[in-house]
């Protein structure tokens, strides 16, 4: 194993060793988690009546999205409700009790209502009055009478106006503080209705597989989380302040009771130590009388604003408890996902861990192949590719999980693909392709759109050359390196020089003087050229053979020609032979060599 492989190896070992002790930890539920008390702070009010809880429960609805989810958000919808119903209840009996200081404008608004009642009123009378003298009239008195009754019946509709348009008026200088709140009520209860259409309906939401969408839905469910600690703190908030005008007001209404000796005794602090006092109205003045029971009926009205404080912070209290029970159920949704996610994570390692480990036995177990070192690195090159592309696919499968629609998903994804990456797909299969019987090898000398060299790199996509030259040079490397995409094995040609059925016609040629006879140098000449390709002639027939059914192919001759042709300065002699490629330069040279030394002789001869 290689030193990068090790390093990878523990690296990935350390990350599955966390995984797994996460996994671990996530299977248990989570303990339950108390919320800190909120500042019992008054929240200054931003409209006459709170309604937030209502619309907070109404948002955090739409969340909902399983059974258990639905059941708590219908109960928080139902208390949230409740809690607003009684919110303006208690505000109409505070806006009655303690009617807020008019301005100079409510006050001249309150006046001309005033005065349109009274005018109404009158008007009123007087219709009823011609009404019933109508009734006992006769003749012509009745005549008048009808139109008398008439001209009533148009002053009581202008009067009519004249007090909708007062009252309307008085509620835009910011005055009748109670008929704002019951406009503001009746519009609540019309839109109450519709509060349980918030929760979505129809069946769960299929949970999508693979590591990516779980880490996903974790991060939906911890916002969803949020908004719920946020609305249990919000109504904590509002059962601070609840309780806090509670016992303001009980101390104002107990300290109210204990300053009126008629009522005493109804003090809790004198509750045990006063008697009840009845004093008969005959021996109070009228004043007196009136005073008291106004302010007896004041303490009644005050003493049913903490009954309605007291049934709001146990709806509010109600209302934190399913929240913080949403909470809960939440959070063991989340502890599922990320159990899951940290499952999918150890899978992932797990094929990283054992994709090295087959890396490096298929590396070992080539090795120990007896073949040739050309096809060993091939084999190992594609193994190891093999081994890549399987990893990643599997991963890629634990990460975004199996597709739904596969048979849509792969013929999109891959005629999407073919458009997109034609070139990188033909380049692809062509190493495949040159990874065959009759591709190329490291080592082989080559010739790829028209450039000749040695192979030095063959890669997945991209196949590299140490140029040489063209075939019919003496072969030397010009020191470039050239780089050819793999498509060229399927959209081109090439030509190998290197493997087995690769042979080459190549020439000898020799010029004699004029006057000299041919014959005997030819025949010589064809001689050694006959020695020297005597094996190579029988394994080129052999091969021809043996690679082709037809006929004409199969008899083809691979033993040398010989021509001769005048040409200027003498007679040429042109040997034709076929040789290996790897072995052109080699021959060429001794049979050159040998065409010398005949030529050398024969001089020789005619010298002595």
């Amino acid at each position: 194993m290689k030193r990068t492989q090790k390093i990878a190896a523990i690296a990935i070992l350390l990350l599955a060793v966390f995984t797994v002790y996460g996994y671990w930890e996530t299977r248990k539920p989570l303990p339950p988690v108390a919320l800190n008390g909120a500042n019992p702070a008054e929240a200054t009010e931003k409209s006459l009546v709170d309604q937030s809880p209502l619309k907070t429960a109404q948002l955090l609805a739409q969340l909902a999205t399983t059974h258990e989810q639905r059941t708590l958000a219908q109960e928080a919808l139902r208390l949230a409700d409740l809690d607003v119903d009684l919110a303006f209840d208690n505000a109409l009996r505070q806006a009655r009790l303690h009617p807020a200081p008019l301005s100079a404008g409510a006050k001249e608004a309150e006046t001309q209502l005033q005065q349109a009642d009274k005018l109404l009123k009158t008007d009123q009378d007087r219709a009823k009055q011609i009404s019933d003298q109508l009734a006992k009239a006769g003749g012509s008195r009745k005549d008048a009478l009808e139109a008398d009754l008439i001209q009533a019946q148009a002053d009581l509709d202008l009067d009519q106006d004249e007090v909708d348009d007062a009252k309307e008026d008085l509620i835009r200088a910011g005055g009748d503080l109670t008929g704002r709140i019951e406009a503001m009520k009746k519009e609540h209860e019309e839109t109450a209705h519709g509060t349980s259409s918030a929760i979505p309906t129809g069946p769960e939401a299929e949970e999508k597989a693979g590591v990516f969408h779980r880490l996903v839905q974790w991060r939906l469910l911890h916002q969803k989380q949020l908004q719920l600690w946020k609305a249990r703190t919000d109504a904590e908030t509002v059962i601070a302040a609840l309780e806090a005008k509670h016992i303001a007001l009980e101390a104002k209404v107990d300290a109210e009771k204990a300053a009126i000796p008629e009522l005493a005794h109804h003090s809790k602090k004198t509750k045990s130590e006063t008697t009840a006092v009845h004093i008969s109205a005959a021996n109070k003045s009228q004043d007196e009388a009136a005073e008291l029971l106004r302010r007896t009926q004041q303490l009644s009205d005050n003493q049913k604003v903490l009954s309605a404080y007291d049934k709001r912070i146990e709806a509010e209290k109600q209302l934190a408890a399913v929240y913080g029970q949403w909470i809960d159920l939440v959070a063991e949704h989340q502890r599922e996902v990320m159990h899951r996610a940290l499952f999918g994570v150890a899978i992932i390692l797990a094929i990283a861990l054992i994709g090295i480990y087959f890396s490096t036995w298929m590396d070992s177990l080539v090795r120990q192949l007896s073949m040739d070192r050309r096809q060993v690195e091939s084999l190992r090159t594609v193994s190891r590719m093999t081994l890549q592309i399987l990893a990643l696919f599997l991963i890629l499968l634990v990460v975004l999980g199996p597709p739904g629609q596969l048979g849509t998903f792969l013929g999109l994804a891959g005629a999407g693909l073919t458009v997109a990456l034609k070139d990188f797909i033909i380049g692809f299969i062509g190493w495949f392709v040159l990874m065959g019987k009759n591709g190329v090898r490291l080592g082989d000398w080559v010739e790829i759109n028209g450039v000749t060299g040695e192979v030095v790199e063959i890669g997945p996509f991209h196949t590299v050359l140490l140029e040489t030259g063209n075939w019919t040079d003496t072969g030397h490397p010009t020191g470039r390196r050239v780089t050819f995409p793999n498509s060229f094995a399927i959209e081109g040609h090439y030509f190998n020089f290197s493997t087995s059925g690769q042979w080459l016609w190549d020439e000898l040629q020799v010029v004699l003087p004029p006057g000299q006879n041919p014959y005997p140098m030819l025949d010589a000449i064809h001689k050694k050229v006959i020695e020297a390709t005597r094996e190579t002639v029988k394994q080129a027939e052999e091969e021809w053979r043996n690679s082709t059914t037809s006929r004409e192919l199969s008899g083809l001759s691979a033993e040398p020609a010989i021509s001769v042709r005048p040409v200027v300065g003498g007679i040429e002699i042109a040997v034709r032979y076929i040789t290996r490629a790897s072995d052109r330069h080699a021959l060429r040279s001794k049979l050159n060599q040998a065409a010398v030394e005949l030529l050398g002789a024969k001089d020789a001869q005619f010298g002595s």
